[in-house]
């Protein structure tokens, strides 16, 4: 069963969405540059304006998640809660114990 965040922001979860409807636009203009056979120079320049922005999108849920989610965790009672909330990050960087 997925999880989902509790206690967030709409305005915060807006400016998200805003950011990922925004990358969809420009990916979708990437793949038009690519099928015209455009200067692949220009094509990497596209590309890395959306790395960028998928980068900024992350730093924001990443803040989000350690504002509500890693902070109730940390606060709770339970030592298993608190480490899964360390673990899940370490995982998600590649900086966890191999599985």
């Amino acid at each position: 069963m997925p999880r989902t965040a509790v206690g967030v922001d709409p305005r915060a979860r807006k400016q998200i969405v805003t950011r990922l409807r925004s990358v969809e636009g420009h990916l979708r203009g990437i793949i038009r540059m690519v099928e015209r056979d455009q200067y692949c120079v220009d094509v990497i320049r596209q590309a890395k304006a959306v790395q960028r922005a998928i980068d900024k999108i992350t730093a924001l849920v990443l803040e989000r998640h350690l504002s509500h989610c890693v902070t109730a965790a940390i606060r709770s009672e339970s030592p298993r809660q608190r480490g899964r909330a360390i673990t899940e990050l370490l995982d998600v960087f590649g900086n966890g114990r191999p599985r």
